[in-house]
Formats: structure tokens, sequence, C-alpha cells
């Protein structure tokens, strides 16, 4: 199964050149873009770690693309995203997120049903990729 989570995520993994145009939108934007990446996918993930320090005063995409080959290679089986954030209301909100890299093999969620007091269900949905340790994942 497939990682559908961000912008473009039910379209193909875009090429460097498609990354690259995205990149050079967002800082034509002036948006600071950060890369992050994690083993745990799950969509209530929020806290992915973040690859170097965020790239504010960046201007030129082909910096954010070094970037973006250095955490590929120092990260190679793990889902590594782009964030974009604006801060012109004085908040810093993203506005453009996208996974730039998937491992090799997706393991897919599953749905846990608890049922609980008066009848009460519970559904959770989990990651297969979190039966292992953080790190042994992929």
């Amino acid at each position: 199964m497939r990682l559908t989570q961000g912008t473009f995520s039910y379209l193909p993994d875009l090429t460097d050149e498609q990354i690259s145009a995205q990149v050079k939108y967002c800082l034509d934007n002036n948006w600071a873009l950060s890369i992050e990446y994690t083993d745990d996918p799950h969509p209530r993930n929020a806290y992915w770690d973040l690859w170097g320090l965020p790239l504010f005063d960046i201007q030129d995409p082909a910096a954010v693309m070094f970037e973006l080959a250095s955490c590929r290679k120092g990260k190679p089986n793990m889902y590594v995203k782009i964030t974009a954030f604006d801060n012109t209301r004085g908040v810093e909100s993203s506005v453009l997120s996208f996974i730039v890299q998937r491992p090799a093999d997706e393991p897919g969620f599953k749905m846990t049903r608890t049922d609980g007091r008066s009848r009460n269900i519970v559904y959770t949905l989990e990651s297969y990729s979190c039966d292992k340790p953080s790190g042994s994942r992929y």
C-alpha cells in the first residue's frame, strides 16, 4: 500500500526536475523550506526529524536539491519530505508539503478494532513498520 500523505501523494513519484520546479515555486513565493525524514509514516505523526537546519535564507533551488541529495544518501530507507513555510502573517505555518523519497518496501497500515464500554467501538490505525523498533524498521 502506497502512503498518501501531503501534496501530490496520489501522483507518481516526482522526478528531481519536478521537485526542483516545486522548490523554485516555493522560493519565488518567499517560503522557507525544510527537509524532514521519518521511519514512522503514520498520518498523525506530524513530527518528522529535521535534516540539518531549516533553509530560511536559501534562494537557489540547487542548494535545496543539494541538501535533499545529502538527506537521501544519509537516510536511504526512510520517508523524506520537503515542507514549505509561509510567515507573511507573522506566524510560521506550513503551506506545502510533499514526499520526495519512500522506502523500497512500504508495509502499509492495519486497523485495530477495540470494543469499549456501552458498545462503543474504537478503531486505531497502526503502521506495520512500527512493529519493529525505531531505527530497524526498513
